[in-house]
């Protein structure tokens, strides 16, 4: 009896959250259709390609004299690079509300598309404003130091063959293989796998599991979303829960080892150690599938582009560079004022959060000429800003580049003839944006 009568509450509790999610989805949708152009960055179809909808967002933003946009779903928006640059660096902002303030706002904001837009993750940098960020990030700070990433470059080197093998093997037998599958998402949680220093590594599982927490980002869609979600944070946590504990005793070189050692020292509360382990580990490889896979997506599509890597596979870096400007694998991210304050002229109370355009600021006409065009060669005019800024400047940049240019670079010198080999499937997302498969032959 007791476990029918949890059956049906738990039915009942679907039945609500679906009813509320579909609501939510529904009046988002209609703010879309009617032109609210943030609205329009939660919804299909404009989330398929949102950059039409950044530049209108810029170009309103300027007409407005350069401060942000209000919409209807409650979330205000910055999509200059000028004005998202000055948010991500001013201390007066943060990646949390200061006070009681709800994040991007409450409920309005909620209404978009089912949940949160930016759904609060187990991820401690991201959704810590200093000391504590500062205590944390430096903890994990030593994983990426250059005597740590050479040994990383070494992995990714070795790792990036044998993966390359194997899909060129199936290239052959098959006409085809999935670059995102067969190299774009195992070379990277090889790679964060040795950083942690995580044994036998289900590359399938982990992909399964990072592509369940970075859609949180976008908020809960569906009661089985939700209940998708819970199971990957679940075995995720198991998994690093007794890694931890192992470490306590049998401590090595590797990051899980350092936390585990803060840990015993209160450097790190037992919570702590565990949420940045999972974040090393899911944002170490979800990103940077994104980044190889839109590269190669963009080399292909552009004429002449893939050609040019080829004929100099020393371009891989600046293959990595141009790929985080002109299609970031993180759009977007929010920050919140901590204190009445003026942007551009333009007031917002304190607790009142922005959404910072990233990707749009990386094509700002102002800033990078000609900037819907893919360009090897470009000389970058000021840095993109696809790591974010400030004191939030993402941790793992370093590792991010280093495995993108050896991907690219080891694709150009042994699969030249590389080329599209069917039709590319897209993320749906808001937040995270990159290819889930791309057919390719070589």
């Amino acid at each position: 009896m007791s476990v029918l009568h949890d059956r049906l509450g738990r039915l009942a509790a679907d039945v609500v959250l679906g009813t509320r999610i579909g609501a939510m989805r529904a009046g988002g949708l209609a703010l879309a259709v009617r032109g609210d152009r943030v609205a329009r960055l939660l919804h299909r179809p404009w989330r398929l390609d949102p950059y039409p909808v950044y530049s209108e967002l810029r170009a309103a933003q300027t007409r407005a004299g350069g401060g942000p946009v209000r919409s209807r779903v409650g979330i205000t928006a910055l999509a200059t690079r000028a004005s998202c640059e000055a948010v991500l660096r001013d201390r007066r902002f943060g990646v949390q509300p200061a006070g009681d303030g709800s994040r991007l706002g409450g409920k309005a904001a909620e209404t978009a598309d089912g949940g949160s837009l930016l759904e609060p993750l187990d991820l401690p940098l991201l959704i810590t404003d200093p000391p504590d960020h500062t205590r944390l990030r430096r903890l994990a700070q030593p994983a990426f130091a250059p005597r740590r990433l050479a040994h990383y470059r070494t992995v990714a080197e070795r790792v990036t063959d044998g993966l390359l093998d194997a899909a060129l093997a199936r290239s052959r037998q098959e006409g085809r293989f999935d670059l995102v599958r067969d190299l774009a998402s195992p070379l990277p949680i090889a790679v964060i796998s040795a950083l942690l220093d995580v044994p036998e590594v289900d590359s399938e599982r982990f992909a399964r599991w990072g592509r369940a927490l970075g859609s949180a980002l976008d908020g809960v869609r569906s009661p089985a979303h939700a209940r998708e979600l819970a199971a990957a944070r679940t075995a995720l946590r198991s998994l690093l829960t007794g890694l931890l504990e192992q470490r306590r005793t049998e401590p090595g070189e590797d990051v899980l080892s350092a936390l585990a050692t803060a840990v015993d020292g209160d450097g790190a509360t037992a919570d702590e150690a565990l949420a940045l382990a999972q974040l090393l580990l899911v944002a170490g490889f979800e990103t940077t599938t994104n980044l190889i896979g839109s590269a190669v997506q963009a080399m292909q599509r552009t004429p002449g582009q893939w050609a040019a890597l080829i004929e100099d596979p020393g371009l891989a870096a600046a293959a990595v560079e141009e790929t985080l400007r002109f299609d970031p694998p993180v759009q977007l991210t929010a920050r919140f004022a901590h204190e009445d304050l003026e942007v551009d002229g333009a007031r917002l109370r304190r607790d009142s959060g922005v959404l910072v355009l990233l990707a749009a600021a990386n094509r700002d006409p102002a800033v990078h000429p000609d900037p819907d065009r893919f360009d090897l060669h470009r000389e970058q005019a000021a840095r993109h800003l696809a790591f974010s800024g400030g004191v939030h400047y993402c941790l793992g940049a370093p590792l991010a580049r280093l495995e993108g240019e050896v991907a690219l670079r080891v694709l150009a010198e042994r699969a030249p003839r590389l080329r599209l080999a069917g039709r590319p499937v897209p993320r749906i997302a808001t937040v995270l944006r990159g290819p889930l498969s791309l057919p390719v032959t070589a």
